[in-house]
Parts: structure tokens; C-alpha cells; sequence
């Protein structure tokens, strides 16, 4: 910024010499241009950590108030800590900038946000629609933000975490610091095999996101948040609408999934409108053993008894609605589960317990290995294997020219992907099968290379042993992970 107001005519000299510099230095300038870039974001981070430190402050001071001044917490520097925790490759929004246009001038650009959101003159923009497959074949509708309005939100969630996270409950799992799927599930496992649980209740709330109404949302915000220029900002993104196709769709209810605010916004919601009143509903109705887990929209509720489980179930329903929401009725189930629950089934004449999917898991009753006692089993949920494998064939196709060797290494990524977070005890048998159905799939795809192909499968076989890894399992028995984690 100086260098442009001298007068004197050192500028081409100063250029010259920086060329020839950068010649002879080969990347060093890279090198510290990437020294440099790590010091701002240290920097930055301290910022947020700091922000967040005289919050928790505030927080400890004023349990029951609301805090009022929240937006100065909104500095430059969380500003910049936020872009740079964002996805570079994310698919850009309607402004159509990406994470490079943006960083090219970086201070200017992060300074003139900052002006716009503490004036009141920011715009949050509409969401770009896009459509993701699930598992189950369905699209699932994505938000696509614009770049500024994915900042703007990542640095006040930033300030509002250490506000909700002294209010959230402790069977509340999703999207929440520190707080992963495996700890959820963990919490799960472990209640199962350490209460008395006889029935499970599989509850699925139908359409959150696109139902949950705007004005219990900002009403529950304003529980705790007293900063109107807060509530505005939030106001602005839900109001926002979404773009597909070219039209503008302005929207009245729901917050856009993908959104970056939206996880936390969601937990905010369900926090007073589920997770209060199931703490209270455990208190002053259950009559036995009673275990709740809760991973964003998804919940499983375990009972000792089958009338707690049903009343549960009713008065749910009727405090859903109170909240424009619902249960959805066909994926919602109440089942016979646990440690007694194959035992009694076999004295009516019933089949095998059911079995529950929670996190991409599947809970069955099973027995331990010597054949006596309750153990819980959890295997790979049967859609994301299939959808999985049907991906690696998509892929492999898109790509049967590419070096062996390349497809090699990105199959053992993948599946080193797929076991970390499926390579669980009880489960070891589908990982065995995931292995040999991608070495299959991958064995074809290189066989149609050409018509006149020489790959035998004892060839075949080295060239997994290569690049494949092998199943383990590699997260220990709930019970003890819960044990460790929570000593309590």
C-alpha cells in the first residue's frame, strides 16, 4: 500500500529486482508466500479462540440472561478464520465465487465484509439448489450458499458455540464440538447393554428441515440471544430463498440443508423442543429404565417397559405438532429389542428380534461368541454397501484406462475411508465382503480393458494384496470407548 503512494520512480527497479530474485530463490518465495499464509491463520485462530474465551465468560456470569452484545465478537480475524475453514473446492453459489477468486484480495475483500455486516448494508443471497443422491435412491436438496454468506455464517456460529453448548444436553450428539457419530453410538451400545432396555423406539421426524417453523426458531434463539443485529443476521439467511433453474423460490418455513448455520440452528430447535421436554418426560413418567440418543434430526429412545414406550411414543407425537413437526409414520417403529427380547419372541412362536438402522449401522440382537449371553450387534447398513460398491463400479468405469497402479491407490483410500469409520466389532464379516466384492469389481474393469487381456487372477490377487488393506477392527468395544471417554 505504501509502495503505490511514493513518488519516486523505484517501482520498476523494485520489480526487476524481485524477478531476478525469484529466479535464482526457485520456490522459496512460495515457501514463505506459505509461511506467511500459516502465521495469519494461527493468528486467526487465536482470535476465534479468544472470542470465544471471553464468551464462555460472559456465559458463566449471565446463565439465565440474554447477552446483548454478541456482533463486535465478529472481528476481521474470525472473519478470515472462517475462509480459510472453508472447503477450497466447495462448489460455488449464485455469485459464482470460488475460494480462490476470493483469497486473490483477501484483506480488501474480508475488510469490506466487515463494514457491510456491522452497518446493517450485508445482503445474505439466495441458496443455489442442487440435488445429492441418498441411499435409498431419492434426492436429497442442498443449499449451495454464496461464498460471503458461508463466511458470515461460519464466524457466528463461531461466537454462538460456546453460548449452546453450555445449554445443550448430554444425549444431544450431532454437529456439536468434540461430539462425533461414533460417540453417539458409543452412547448407544453402551445403555443398551448396561440398562435394563427391552423395546426401542426408532423415531424418524419427517421432513425436518424443510418443516420446522421460522418463528419457534428465532423465538428459541431469543431465549438467549439479546443482540438484535444476531437475530437479524439469522433472519436474513433463513429469509434468503433458493434459486433453481433460474427462479427465485422464496421460502416460508425450513432452513436449507447444507447451509453452514443450519446444524446449529437445528439443534437449537430441537433442544427446546425435544430435548427439554424428553428430560422432563424421563422424570416424571418413565417407570423403568429409560436411554435417549440423539444425533441432529435422528433419535433412538430405549425403555424397560413396553407402556412406557407406547405413552412416549403418543405424547411425542402431540409435542411434535405443537412445533410444526411429525413423526413420519411408515419409517417410525417401536420394536422388541434387548437382552430378553429373542428369548420371549421364541416362546410366542415369533421370529428373530428385529433389527434397527442408526448412523449407517444396522442393531441386531446377537449372542457372544461362546454362545452365551446378550451381545449387540452392528453391521454395515445394507444401502450404503450397495450404494457404495455401485459408486466403485461407476468410478472404475469412468476410469478403466487410467495406470493400475493409480486405481490402485485410490481403491485402498477409499476403502481405508470406508473401514475407519465401519471397522466396528460385529462387523468384521461385511468388511471381509466389502473387500471381495470391490476386488471383483475391480477385477472385471481391468479384464475389459482390452479384448485380448492377459490378467489371471493369481496376478490379480497380488495386485490386491498390494494395494488393498485388510478388515480389522478399529474402534474397541463401546462399552470400553465410553469408559475412557466418560469415566463418569
Amino acid at each position: 500500500m505504501g509502495a503505490s503512494s511514493d513518488p519516486t520512480p523505484a517501482k520498476p527497479a523494485n520489480k526487476a529486482e524481485r524477478s531476478a530474485a525469484e529466479l535464482v530463490e526457485g520456490s522459496d518465495g512460495t515457501k514463505r508466500k506459505a509461511e506467511l499464509q500459516s502465521t495469519v491463520r494461527t493468528q486467526s485462530r487465536e482470535a476465534v479462540t479468544q472470542a470465544q474465551a471471553r464468551i464462555r465468560g460472559a456465559v458463566t456470569r449471565n446463565e439465565k440472561e440474554k447477552l446483548t452484545a454478541l456482533l463486535h465478537h465478529v472481528s476481521i480475524d474470525v472473519l478470515r478464520w472462517a475462509f480459510f475453514n472453508i472447503k477450497k473446492q466447495a462448489a460455488p453459489g449464485v455469485d459464482g465465487l470460488t475460494w480462490v477468486d476470493y483469497a486473490a484480495d483477501l484483506d480488501r475483500n474480508l475488510t469490506d465484509l466487515h463494514a457491510k455486516v456491522h452497518s446493517g448494508a450485508y445482503r445474505a443471497l439466495p441458496s443455489r439448489r442442487r440435488y445429492i443422491p441418498k441411499a435409498d435412491g431419492k434426492q436429497r436438496p442442498l443449499g449451495i450458499a454464496a461464498l460471503e454468506d458461508k463466511i458470515v455464517q461460519a464466524a457466528v456460529v463461531a461466537i454462538l458455540t460456546p453460548i449452546y453448548e453450555a445449554e445443550f444436553l448430554g444425549f444431544s450428539y450431532g454437529f456439536r464440538p468434540g461430539r462425533g457419530q461414533h460417540d453417539a453410538l458409543d452412547a448407544l451400545a453402551y445403555g443398551i447393554n448396561a440398562r435394563k432396555i427391552n423395546w426401542i423406539l426408532d423415531a424418524d421426524i419427517s421432513r425436518f428441515f424443510d418443516t420446522l417453523s421460522r418463528e419457534w426458531l428465532i423465538r428459541f434463539v431469543e431465549h438467549r440471544i439479546g443482540d438484535r443485529r444476531i437475530i437479524r443476521l439469522i433472519q436474513k439467511w433463513l429469509k434468503a430463498g433458493v434459486l433453481e433453474d433460474g427462479r427465485l423460490i422464496e421460502t416460508t418455513e425450513g432452513t436449507p440443508q447444507g447451509a453452514v448455520a443450519s446444524p446449529l440452528l437445528a439443534n437449537v430447535y430441537l433442544h427446546y423442543v425435544y430435548d427439554l421436554w424428553v428430560e422432563q418426560w424421563r422424570t416424571r413418567h418413565a417407570k423403568g429404565d429409560m436411554i435417549v440418543v440423539r444425533y441432529a434430526d435422528d433419535t433412538i429412545v430405549g425403555f424397560q417397559h413396553r407402556q412406557d414406550a407406547e405413552r412416549f411414543q403418543s405424547d411425542l407425537k402431540e409435542r411434535l405438532a405443537k412445533f410444526a413437526l411429525s413423526l413420519h409414520p411408515e419409517k417410525t417403529r417401536l420394536l422388541e429389542f434387548g437382552r430378553y427380547a429373542a428369548g420371549r419372541r421364541a416362546e410366542r412362536g415369533e421370529g428373530k428380534p428385529e433389527t434397527f438402522d442408526f448412523l449407517g449401522l444396522t442393531h441386531y440382537c446377537s449372542t457372544r461368541k461362546n454362545g452365551t449371553g446378550f451381545q449387540l450387534g452392528r453391521k454395515t447398513q445394507r444401502k450404503r454397501l450397495t450404494t457404495k460398491l455401485r459408486e466403485i463400479k461407476e468410478t472404475l468405469r469412468r476410469h478403466r484406462h487410467t495406470p493400475i497402479d493409480e486405481q490402485g491407490r485410490w481403491l485402498g483410500t477409499m476403502m481405508k475411508g470406508h473401514f475407519a469409520y465401519f471397522a466396528v466389532p460385529t462387523n468384521t464379516h461385511l468388511l471381509s465382503a466389502f473387500r471381495y466384492h470391490t476386488s471383483i469389481i475391480w477385477f472385471r474393469s481391468l479384464r475389459r480393458r482390452s479384448q485380448r487381456h492377459r490378467l489371471t487372477w493369481e496376478r490379480m490377487v497380488r495386485l490386491i494384496k498390494r494395494f488393498l488393506p485388510s478388515p480389522r477392527v478399529l474402534h474397541p468395544w463401546p462399552n470400553h470407548r465410553f469408559n475412557v471417554k466418560y469415566s463418569r
